[in-house]
């Protein structure tokens, strides 16, 4: 079986084809994609870092003297949202917005959320404790994620039933070849998502509080503040990061867990918070949510003997980067007292997740209170079935009992 990101077999398991594609070479052409496959650590670790490769090309080419077509007017509300957040910005407008946010979204402001992020997690193990079991995607992987990021933007409690169908609309747009109908969804949620927030930031204008749009309000330096649309972009893409990476990781992670009996005893066992820590990095490794990161050539590059041009795309693909023998060793076992993990999850260079060290802490607080003294183990009812996107990987819902 080969690369194919559309055949539900391959999106089950693509570890098999991006063996073979490690051992084609290192930068692949897929035809199907037209993209250039990049499938080594080596390589996918270094252009992470490559200022030749952006998001985007906007800040220095127009679409036509790229070589590429405009997307339609209709699609702009998507667009506007999108490229005004931090992952699709490029220097020297990402460094200014990076350190504007940095300033509100400080290591304090997530050490502050993580009783709240423990409470959380205990509460929601709890209901499905009470309920005997039930599908772990739905009632704690994904509810915990959307509470976090509402508490930390302070978007009232009445509210944050808005914010997950708007996340799941928006981040289908990020697919490859999204269809028209998706792409509708993806505006639409734009439109409503972005007028919420601008009403919620004229609130905290007149009324700040502890959240971090008021510290968004807050935050300037030498080069001035944030705009609107930067704020609101902030708030959107960390809401889309942090609920579908830790969503994923969560439900990937058990699923890895149920098929390595041995590792998950051993885990159980062990009550060290370290340990715990060390585990989690393992399974972000093993079975990354995030599978592929795209980025524009903007200037031509080599990668080995192959050149590619200014206007081509290259797929980093991180599934097959963290599996890379040359860099792990036995990639393809479990190991949840790997030592050695440098794993790529996160990504690396400027557009390193902003919001990793709160997305572990979720991820510990969650399968921490899943292994906690005094509940009992869970079981997997069922074989669980993945959804249709690879870019963003994930179940579709993982039934367990206890």
């Amino acid at each position: 079986m080969g690369f194919d990101p559309w055949d539900a077999a391959f999106v089950a398991d693509p570890y098999p084809a991006y063996r073979e594609l490690r051992e084609q070479g290192r930068a692949v052409w897929c035809e199907a994609t037209g993209q250039w496959l990049v499938p080594h650590y080596a390589d996918v670790s270094v252009l992470l870092r490559d200022r030749r490769l952006g998001r985007t090309y906007l800040h220095r080419f127009t679409h036509e003297e790229f070589g590429r077509e405009a997307p339609p007017p209709e699609h702009e509300p998507f667009h506007v949202l999108n490229g005004n957040g931090l992952l699709d910005l490029e220097d020297p407008a990402h460094a200014r917005v990076r350190r504007l946010v940095a300033k509100a979204f400080t290591p304090r402001t997530v050490e502050r959320l993580v009783p709240a992020v423990q409470r959380l997690a205990g509460e929601l193990v709890g209901r499905l404790r009470a309920d005997g079991g039930g599908d772990l995607l739905s009632v704690v992987a994904e509810p915990l994620p959307v509470a976090v990021i509402a508490e930390l933007l302070g978007v009232p409690e009445a509210d944050r039933g808005l914010l997950r169908p708007w996340s799941a609309d928006i981040c289908g747009m990020f697919e490859l070849r999204p269809d028209e109908e998706t792409a509708r969804r993806a505006v639409r949620a734009s439109v409503e998502f972005s007028a919420y927030l601008r009403g919620l930031i004229a609130e905290r204008r007149t009324r700040p509080g502890e959240d971090l749009i008021s510290g968004l309000i807050a935050a300037h330096d030498e080069d001035g503040r944030l705009s609107e649309q930067e704020m609101i972009s902030t708030c959107v893409l960390l809401l889309n990061a942090g609920h579908e990476a830790t969503v994923n990781t969560t439900v990937n992670g058990w699923w890895a867990l149920f098929r390595n009996p041995a590792e998950l005893a051993a885990l159980r066992a062990s009550r060290d918070p370290e340990k715990l820590s060390t585990a989690v990095d393992e399974l972000m490794r093993y079975d990354t949510p995030l599978q592929m990161f795209e980025r524009w050539v903007l200037d031509d590059i080599h990668i080995g003997d192959t050149v590619i041009p200014r206007g081509a795309e290259v797929a980093l693909l991180f599934g097959s980067a963290n599996r890379d023998p040359a860099r792990f060793d036995e990639p393809d076992a479990l190991d949840l007292v790997r030592a050695d993990n440098p794993h790529l999850t996160f990504g690396a260079g400027i557009h390193y997740c902003l919001g990793a060290p709160l997305a572990r802490r979720e991820l510990e607080a969650s399968f921490g209170a899943l292994l906690a003294d005094g509940v009992p183990p869970l079981r997997l009812v069922e074989e669980p079935q993945w959804q249709e996107g690879y870019v963003i990987r994930g179940l579709k819902q993982l039934l367990v009992e206890f």
